[in-house]
């Protein structure tokens, strides 16, 4: 048959240990026999990222610029084990949060919903969407490990050659540790805007939570930038849709989504966010059925899998055992990706194939076929524990 034409190219990041392996796996059996697949490939895995000192994942993140568009497979974060094992350089910073702060944004990600898997959560009954801040924090920091006592600060030196502000962090007495962190007003402001436009896009309440009790200049500015922005450009626009934004302290934050129903946005901040949305994914069934996608205010896509490599698997599968890796999140990144691509290019038919592999993605999965980390908690009567191979093949096979 004739296979779907694609105008623009994607930016195809790929990635490390199992995710790799279904990443191909995934673009053999599932993508390319119907789409003429275009992409502008980077090798985003860790031995590739070594040897180019991480200038490959740099020119990944301005391919996307470029291009809009992007599909990121799961990607190894080296700590000190890594370095030994992959005779590492030096300990290179996460990729992604390279690329977050190149394209800035907010990263987006909600539970992938089937009949038959029911979240942990009793009283939830509709998905909740995290909106996780893409700059900054944790993710983009300076750290120092202190060998003996002194002192250390906070120096603030204006450009313009005003006086030196200085604050200090602690005065050791012994070995310790310190961590600076900053963001920019900018970059909370674009991420206000985009979770404030994706409540109005999905008709949804939105909730922002951090903790300024404690954070009284660092969290407290998120607080106020978002108040500010909201006041401005988005009450009234909430008020005719009819839906709801309150602030509220992290910990409440916590108590309250455990007792709602669901169906609402959560906005977090960039370490907030990461570590949430795993919650919720697991909670609602996996880790690999979120779907994640980071929006840019300049106009840049990139989806990929909110979950990390499968390691465990990864050794298993060079040992020539069978595995029951769960391949939704990578496959949903994929069509993320497309969609968008079909979208910006006029492309419907582009959008529509998209579609179609989530709805087959999903029907294998309610027709009792699933991975094995589905098969242990669904609610489905006898259902097939399928390996990696035999899931990916009931998928194509309703293609």
């Amino acid at each position: 048959m004739s296979k779907i034409r694609m105008t623009t190219p994607l930016v195809e990041m790929d990635g490390d240990e199992m995710t790799r392996i279904l990443w191909q796996m995934i673009k053999d059996q599932l993508i390319c026999p119907f789409v003429d697949l275009k992409t502008e490939y980077f090798d985003l895995g860790l031995k590739e990222r070594d040897r180019t000192r991480d200038q490959v994942t740099v020119d990944a993140a301005e391919a996307t610029k470029r291009l809009g568009v992007a599909v990121k497979c799961a990607t190894i974060t080296p700590n000190a084990a890594r370095m030994e094992e992959y005779d590492l350089h030096e300990m290179w910073k996460s990729p992604n949060g390279t690329i977050r702060a190149l394209l800035d944004g907010t990263v987006f990600r909600a539970p992938i919903v089937v009949a038959g898997i029911d979240p942990y959560v009793r009283t939830w009954k509709k998905p909740i969407t995290i909106a996780r801040h893409a700059y900054g924090d944790v993710y983009k920091n300076c750290e120092l490990q202190i060998p003996g006592p002194g002192k250390v600060e906070l120096v603030y030196t204006p450009a313009d050659g005003g006086e030196e502000v200085r604050a200090t962090v602690q005065e050791f007495d012994q070995p310790g540790i310190a961590q600076g962190i900053h963001n920019l007003d900018a970059s909370i402001a674009s991420f206000a805007r985009a979770s404030f436009e994706y409540a109005l896009s999905t008709n949804q309440d939105i909730w922002f939570a951090a903790k300024d009790t404690i954070s009284k200049t660092y969290d407290h500015r998120f607080k106020d930038i978002f108040a500010e922005v909201f006041e401005a450009e988005y009450k009234a626009r909430f008020e005719e849709a009819g839906i709801e934004y309150f602030y509220t302290l992290i910990d409440d934050a916590v108590a309250r989504v455990i007792r709602s129903e669901g169906g609402f946005i959560w906005a977090c901040k960039n370490y907030d966010g990461d570590v949430m949305s795993d919650m919720l994914s697991t909670a609602f069934g996996s880790l690999a059925m979120m779907t994640s996608v980071l929006v840019s205010p300049h106009g840049y896509f990139e989806y990929e899998a909110a979950h990390g490599t499968v390691q465990r698997h990864y050794y298993k599968y060079l040992a020539g055992e069978t595995t029951s890796t769960n391949p939704v999140a990578t496959i949903f990144a994929w069509t993320g990706a497309l969609t968008k691509r079909g979208e910006l290019d006029d492309l419907p038919e582009l959008v529509e194939f998209a579609h179609r592999l989530e709805k087959a993605t999903i029907d294998t999965i309610e027709s009792g076929v699933m991975t094995g980390d589905l098969a242990a908690i669904t609610s489905l009567p006898n259902p097939k524990r399928a390996t990696t191979e035999e899931f990916i093949a009931a998928i194509a096979a309703r293609m």
